[in-house]
């Protein structure tokens, strides 16, 4: 993934009164860069995330697995440091020796894969981009680097918060932290199976998932088993706008040719109940926001960013 540019409307945390409205318990990021550009130079990470929370630990990792997602995106595991922590939608700032630009990646893991195994998982697509550049053609088993976390795009509900159904809506690569969030949404439900109900009550989740065609579906695989592990709480779909051959038989009950609709969001927001984290492509958010706005959704329950 590349760096993220605009963050609006996300909370670093929140809580539900007993009446269902929502609020912010932090100052709300109001980040969308308004000044006009004299250069056609992109804005880098840092300069774009410059007004996002950020730690103040920068912690060594090394990367322990490569693989590859799809023809176009790498996914790495990095052993990290044990004081690094994040929450389910953050990023990082990632730091590669001898490379000048700073990355900037959204952790596609859960927090609770860190805290089992000590690892987090990055998945980055191919581009001229110094550090992607780098992480498709020079990156390599014990690579070290350094990393740290920033956004206020999360999702980190308390024991006690009240139980929202989440809507995730991803366009491309902004799968990643929508995925983590994902995944973090079904560890709670485990705990609070464990902890005989005593840990946080998680609502249902629905991934709204759109891209050019199958192949660039990342994680489908695992989201499709978490929806067969959880049918009552998990349930997906996959909006493919550009294919022309047959489709696996096995995602086939899932997709949905075209853009994700107002028809089908419709399915999946209650105004009372639902909270509703986009990423992908601006035109993308933006056309999506406005349409659950349409649909009753008050803008605090609608959190976004926008990756360029």
């Amino acid at each position: 993934m590349t760096v993220p540019c605009i963050l609006s409307r996300a909370a670093r945390s929140f809580t539900l009164t007993a009446g269902g409205l929502f609020r912010r318990s932090s100052v709300l990021c109001r980040c969308a860069i308004t000044r006009k550009m004299t250069s056609k130079r992109q804005l880098d990470h840092l300069q774009r995330t410059a007004s996002n929370f950020r730690q103040t630990g920068v912690y060594p990792a090394r990367v322990c697995g490569i693989m590859n997602e799809s023809e176009t995106v790498k996914r790495l595991r990095l052993a990290v440091h044990p004081d690094l922590t994040f929450r389910a939608g953050q990023w990082v700032d990632f730091f590669i020796p001898g490379v000048e630009k700073v990355g900037g990646f959204s952790v596609c893991s859960s927090p609770g894969l860190l805290q089992r195994e000590g690892v987090i998982e990055l998945a980055v697509k191919y581009t001229q981009h110094p550090p992607a550049h780098w992480i498709h053609t020079r990156c390599i088993l014990d690579s070290l680097v350094e990393m740290r976390v920033g956004g206020d795009f999360f999702f980190d509900p308390l024991p006690s918060d009240p139980s929202v159904d989440l809507l995730l809506v991803a366009g491309g690569v902004g799968i990643n932290p929508l995925y983590s969030i994902l995944i973090h949404a079904a560890d709670l439900l485990r705990q609070n199976h464990d902890n005989k109900g005593s840990g946080y009550r998680t609502g249902s989740t629905h991934l709204c998932y759109s891209a050019k065609n199958t192949e660039e579906l990342l994680f489908k695989k695992p989201i499709i088993d978490l929806c067969k592990e959880f049918p009552d709480k998990f349930s997906c779909d996959f909006h493919i706008t550009a294919q022309n051959s047959e489709f696996d038989q096995q995602l086939q009950p899932y997709i949905t040719l075209g853009r994700i609709s107002q028809e089908t969001l419709r399915c999946h927001v209650n105004p009372d109940t639902t909270l509703c984290y986009l990423c992908g492509p601006p035109p993308m958010i933006e056309s999506q926001v406005q349409t659950l706005l349409d649909l009753g959704l008050s803008r605090d329950r609608i959190l976004f960013e926008k990756w360029w």
